[in-house]
């Protein structure tokens, strides 16, 4: 039953089979409307700023659920040519006593919902503002029409500074200080949800500002900006060769022999392929079949039901790592390839959400100068990043960057990079009792299932295998890409598990389970601890979790 049932007497909440015991709710806001016009001085936040205003305060009553104050608010830049960063912060009419900041996705630029759900939160879930969360979230210090999609604020120093990761402190300290005027009290918890992006900015404030954090939530964590973009220019210029582009149905071939190939090897041919390290032990496009004909065209030319080895040749560039030929000061020497041989890299489907998933990995058009919207996401990062950032030339064609020996351009990558590594370490958070849960899909063509495997194995190796069990919880989702999938569309109450493992001691461990909403609707698998997958115990049903244990190769 996925509608809300019951609602009992001291707040209890059905849904699903599932009982959400809430807080006591009773402290209400002060006089929303009187705080527009309220000025946030410089000393209240904890990086410099020319101060903030809250710009709007306004009562919003929802057509569900209890009445809000939403205030708005800017904060003022030190560089008078860097736009102001703008948030927003619910504040619920009861408060739970607790703050939850919502991360950004892609380069962000306008400021997420919140009174919304966090990505791949299930539908029936409590949002946290219904919770009694106070909410806040900011644009990340730049404005956008285009959705996350627009990197020319690059061109302006304190803009990158604070869509890396200054406007996270920044908004937080103004976002608590309404908090503080609101209900004369601070909150007796902290949490941090984000993905992508927000994956990134929610190891980014565990590390930096440890003190303000109870918790972080990071998905599909795009991280590591310097390193990933170089990548992605790498990718996006080998599917720019002539004749290297697929077509959708060429991406269906390719999918269909990783199945015939991979599917079983977790004991359970049910079109997901969870033994992923065993696949890529015997997988090889280049001498695959499907449907008992050879994957790789005979003679190595394109034709529209094989692949090309000028196909092959691009995608092997992907599923390679990029190996740097210059220093970078952020320590990388190489960066990890994608699991894109075994991948939905936007394969025909009736499924809605296709044009998403074909967005988030090859596109809908072969890369080209300049991007284009029908070209891939990771394209137009690529783009953006090299002549806005890197160059700061809008007419530098980054299909003609020159990745192994960037000339001039060597040190200001190596410096950029500098400025990324600030998450590498998570020791201080960990040590203030701080947890973290990190999420990743198996089948991310955006963010590297690798390369957050690496972020793990670095952990580990600084902060000590201890230090690391007492605080993070890292888990990968077999079929699931980067916030949608065909495969597996994976859903987790991510809050839920943080607050029971802050709050109650309740280690989530491999207690979880995520479900699946588009590609088998209600189809359910265990969260495994990396590197542990889910196998099939050989009896029960293959679209239920219990039939599953997670195993080590």
């Amino acid at each position: 039953m996925k509608a809300i049932v019951a609602v009992l007497g001291a707040g209890l909440l059905l849904l699903s089979g599932r009982a959400w015991a809430l807080p006591p709710m009773t402290e209400t806001p002060a006089a929303c409307e009187a705080m527009s016009g309220r000025r946030i001085p410089e000393g209240a936040i904890g990086l410099p700023t020319r101060g903030a205003t809250i710009t709007g305060a306004a009562s919003v009553t929802p057509k569900t659920g209890d009445a809000y104050c939403l205030v708005s608010g800017s904060i003022r830049p030190i560089d008078g040519a860097a736009p102001d960063i703008r948030f927003q912060v619910a504040l619920p009419g009861r408060w739970n006593g607790k703050v939850v900041m919502f991360g950004g996705g892609g380069f962000n630029g306008v400021i997420p919902d919140v009174a919304g759900a966090p990505l791949n939160t299930p539908p029936q879930t409590p949002t946290p503002l219904a919770q009694g969360y106070v909410v806040f979230a900011s644009d990340s210090g730049h404005q956008s029409k285009l959705g996350g999609a627009d990197g020319s604020f690059m061109l302006n120093d304190e803009a990158y500074r604070n869509w890396l990761g200054d406007a996270l402190k920044k908004t937080h300290d103004a976002a608590l200080f309404v908090v503080a005027t609101s209900y004369a009290r601070q909150p007796t918890r902290s949490y941090f949800l984000g993905s992508s992006t927000g994956g990134r900015e929610a190891l980014r404030v565990a590390a930096l500002w440890p003190q303000d954090w109870s918790g972080v939530v990071a998905l599909y964590p795009a991280r590591d900006t310097t390193a990933l973009a170089l990548k992605l220019v790498s990718d996006t210029q080998g599917f720019a060769a002539p004749g290297a582009y697929l077509s959708t149905a060429q991406r269906g071939l390719l999918h269909r022999a990783a199945l015939e190939a991979c599917d079983a090897l977790d004991g359970a041919a049910d079109g997901l392929i969870s033994n992923l390290r065993g696949c890529y032990a015997v997988f090889d496009p280049a001498t695959a079949k499907v449907d008992g004909r050879p994957l790789r065209c005979a003679d190595g030319d394109a034709v529209a039901d094989c692949l090309s080895e000028r196909q092959l040749a691009a995608l092997r560039n992907m599923e390679s790592p990029l190996r740097l030929g210059f220093p970078l000061a952020s320590g990388e020497t190489s960066v990890p390839g994608y699991n894109v041989f075994t991948a939905d890299t936007g394969i025909p489907s009736a499924n809605p959400t296709q044009p998403f998933v074909s967005l988030l990995a090859l596109g809908n058009a072969p890369p080209s100068f300049p991007a284009t919207n029908g070209m891939a996401l990771s394209a137009g990062f690529a783009d953006n990043f090299v002549r806005f950032l890197v160059a700061r030339d809008l007419g530098l064609n980054p299909l003609t960057f020159d990745i192994a020996d960037p000339g001039p351009f060597k040190r200001r990558l190596s410096e950029l990079s500098a400025l990324d590594g600030a998450d590498k370490d998570l020791s201080a958070f960990a040590d203030r009792g701080g947890k973290v849960l990190i999420l990743q899909g198996l089948d991310d063509l955006l963010i590297s299932p690798r390369a957050t495997e690496a972020y793990y194995a670095g952990l580990r190796s600084r902060m000590g295998a201890e230090r690391v069990r007492r605080s993070i919880r890292f888990y990968e989702v077999p079929g699931f890409g980067h916030a949608v999938s065909t495969v597996f569309q994976a859903s987790w109450d991510q809050l839920g598990a943080l607050e029971n493992w802050v709050e109650r001691g309740r280690d989530p461990a491999e207690g979880q389970v995520v479900t699946d909403t588009a590609g088998v609707p209600g189809r359910t698998r265990p969260l495994c601890l990396y590197p542990r997958w889910p196998r099939y115990r050989g009896a029960g049903d293959p679209n239920s979790a219990a039939a599953f244990t997670c195993v080590a190769d």
